[in-house]
């Protein structure tokens, strides 16, 4: 009886250490995840673009939302503003709230076509005076004249959002400049190889508008075509006539007014 017992107790033993390992081998295995009604990814691309970036309490502005097609339940929001309204399609409108001058953010909110969260941000200024008047758009070269071939740093600075330069002095003529993203425009221009000694007009341009034109001096390998006066030339002997009554001393008597065509 008690051999038979110790082999029952055996098998029992037996029989939880395999429902054990059992048991630890399906927690060690991966578990497939869940995909219904949860969002695998959360970092769909959305974007949120402003009409203006600074703005007075009371002005209106626009929005437009960049989602991908067939997102849903989208959602604009911030502190700075009120009465937010989303149109038709992937846009909208809203009044600027009346808080204190700063900066605030401005959330979209959304859920993407594969269920996914949908997030972004923008940045609104809030000033009481609304946009500040802009600078004034500069033009500066780094030298005045130059040489067929010569290298000319163009800087031109404005809140424009392109910027560009031409004149008849550089090869090519037009230059269009790089913005460093701070309101600075800069390119190379290079003096024409068969530009004329003169004075050129470089005209700027920004916004698509000409703003300024400097004078730009180059000393090309040919002149302007301009006939240069003859020098005068000495009469041949020849061509020498005495005065009547004189001897030819070569000079005319005193108060006589010499002939026309006579040197």
């Amino acid at each position: 009886m008690r051999k038979a017992l110790t082999i029952a107790s055996i098998a029992l033993v037996s029989s939880m250490a395999l429902g054990s390992a059992a048991t630890a081998f399906a927690a060690d295995a991966p578990s497939p995840v869940a995909t219904i009604g949860t969002a695998v990814h959360e970092d769909a691309s959305a974007g949120l673009k402003l009409s203006q970036s600074t703005a007075g309490p009371g002005s209106s502005l626009t929005f437009e939302m960049e989602v991908p097609d067939g997102s849903t339940h989208l959602s604009v929001s911030s502190k700075a503003l009120a009465e937010v309204k989303t149109t038709e399609g992937r846009g909208g409108t809203a009044v600027v709230a009346d808080v204190p001058d700063g900066t605030y953010g401005v959330s979209l909110a959304g859920t993407g076509p594969d269920g996914a969260k949908l997030q972004a941000t923008a940045q609104l200024t809030v000033r009481k005076g609304g946009e500040p008047t802009p600078a004034p758009s500069t033009l500066s070269l780094s030298t005045d004249h130059g040489h067929p071939g010569d290298k000319v740093t163009v800087t031109v600075k404005t809140g424009e959002r392109n910027a560009y330069v031409q004149s008849g002095a550089f090869a090519g003529g037009r230059i269009d400049l790089k913005s460093d993203g701070h309101g600075t425009w800069t390119g190379t221009a290079v003096v024409a190889k068969d530009v004329k000694t003169g004075y050129y007009g470089v005209e700027a341009y920004a916004g698509g508008k000409k703003f300024d034109t400097v004078t730009f001096a180059t000393e090309g390998g040919s002149t302007p075509d301009v006939k240069p006066r003859p020098k005068p030339q000495p009469l041949k002997p020849s061509e020498h006539r005495t005065p009547k009554g004189s001897v030819n001393t070569g000079q005319a008597p005193a108060g006589c007014v010499p002939e026309a065509g006579n040197a």
